[in-house]
């Protein structure tokens, strides 16, 4: 069943972060824009979040994970990661979609930057007010 489906990349979002990710059956490799996850998250938080869908699915050592992202910082990116891969394991078995959608795993976190209002200096920050 891994063949042509899984040579097409999944997509995963998170603020401005996108990751298209590639699953191929193998040893349980992991690499994020030719690097390993640490090296390229920096932080065994960040690892874990991006790494949380095949952790939840004890599939970590079935599959080989190839992942480019671009965008955003590194919580936004380890976000990205987390849906494409979540994306990629119900893509190749249908019956891991209860346990990924009841993890959170396979919903869009809709969150977005605040945008900054004329006016003001930020998003909600107002400039100091002087009754006299």
């Amino acid at each position: 069943m891994a063949t042509a489906t899984t040579n097409k990349p999944l997509t995963g979002r998170r603020k401005e972060a996108v990751a298209r990710v590639r699953l191929v059956a193998g040893t349980g490799n992991v690499k994020i824009n030719d690097r390993t996850p640490l090296e390229y998250l920096k932080r065994d938080s960040l690892v874990l979040i991006a790494l949380g869908a095949l952790t939840a699915t004890n599939l970590a050592d079935k599959y080989d994970v190839t992942c480019r992202v671009m965008g955003g910082g590194h919580t936004g990116q380890a976000g990205a990661i987390r849906m494409a891969i979540a994306r990629a394991l119900v893509r190749q078995d249908e019956t891991l979609k209860g346990v990924l959608g009841r993890g959170g795993y396979l919903t869009r976190d809709s969150r977005m930057k605040e945008r900054k209002k004329y006016g003001q200096p930020g998003a909600r920050k107002k400039f100091q007010f002087s009754k006299r």
